[in-house]
């Protein structure tokens, strides 16, 4: 299939990018501005702001309730971003959509963001608020069922690295982990994905992109073979929650997604493996709105709830 066309059509409108060293604080800037309206917001129950207190130290989050029961289960989403963009506000509705659409209670993460805090900070500061929501359980509302991680992006890398972090830990009470267009393999390697090699260019994220945009992330000196900084290098897969990963046709990331998924089904953990055929990556912040796409979320309730 070939690229959807409202896909390609915004991206022939973009302009080119900027020569030089990348500024982000700029790039931050221009992300903020294209914001989803208030009044065109999906409603929900409540949403409120509020200040995790947890052992990376004092995290915002916003909490989304779907509806007036009294008792849900909890998403905990982590919004992408390259390690350096992203926020509460350019997520929201990827959150808002999570909440109406699963039936959960989601917790999105204002993490910390490289470069001004490189890794591990903003995966200290995921993993801190899962914990958090388990041991605040009663005050979140949680119904004792799912503890879940989700998110997009290097979100989906802070999701996968917080399920492995957490398991080795010895907290076993992440349920689910769901991970959009992951970034798995900081360790750029065209030989390994052909995905990097086939949309290398003119699908918005770009192959040469990659490794000065993590470069932010991998500042304090990092180093890609880290599994905790490339999940896919995580030799023992075994034990790890049931994952749900969702791919698009025409991502250079595509490869490592589905092969993660492959590697995890080998190790014995349950994981579904789902392509969007004429998607590029960034889909589910940008297009869901889309026929084709907006099912991603009924996809992730299906998940969710054993179907």
């Amino acid at each position: 299939m070939a690229l959807h066309p409202e896909i390609a059509a915004f991206l022939a409108r973009l302009p080119a990018p900027p020569v030089g060293p990348l500024d982000p604080a700029a790039m931050r800037a221009a992300d903020e501005a294209h914001l989803t309206p208030p009044a065109q917001r999906l409603p929900l129950h409540t949403v409120e702001d509020v200040t995790a207190h947890t052992s990376a130290g004092a995290v915002p989050v916003r909490i989304y309730t779907p509806d007036a029961a009294e008792r849900h289960g909890v998403l905990v989403y982590f919004h992408g971003g390259a390690f350096f963009l992203g926020s509460l506000e350019t997520h929201d509705h990827v959150a808002r959509s999570l909440a109406k659409e699963t039936g959960r209670k989601v917790v999105s993460v204002g993490y910390r963001l490289a470069p001004e805090a490189a890794f591990p900070a903003g995966l200290d500061d995921c993993h801190a608020v899962v914990r958090w929501a388990a041991e605040h359980g009663a005050d979140l509302g949680w119904d004792g069922t799912t503890l879940a991680v989700a998110g997009d992006s290097s979100g989906g890398t802070f999701a996968a690295a917080v399920a492995a972090r957490a398991h080795d830990e010895g907290f076993d009470g992440i349920t689910h982990q769901i991970l959009y267009y992951p970034s798995l393999d900081l360790a750029f390697d065209t030989d390994r994905y052909a995905s990097l090699r086939e949309n290398a260019v003119g699908y918005g994220l770009e192959t040469a992109g990659l490794k000065p945009f993590n470069a932010f992330y991998l500042d304090s000196g990092a180093d890609p073979a880290d599994p905790l900084v490339s999940p896919a290098r995580r030799t023992d897969l075994s034990g790890l929650p049931p994952a749900l990963i969702v791919t698009a046709q025409y991502d250079p990331l595509r490869d490592e997604g589905e092969a993660y998924g492959h590697r995890l089904r080998e190790a014995g953990v349950a994981a579904t493996v789902t392509r969007y055929a004429g998607a590029g990556h960034g889909f589910v912040q940008h297009f869901s709105w889309l026929p084709e796409y907006r099912g991603v979320f009924a996809r992730t309730r299906d998940f969710l709830d054993g179907r």
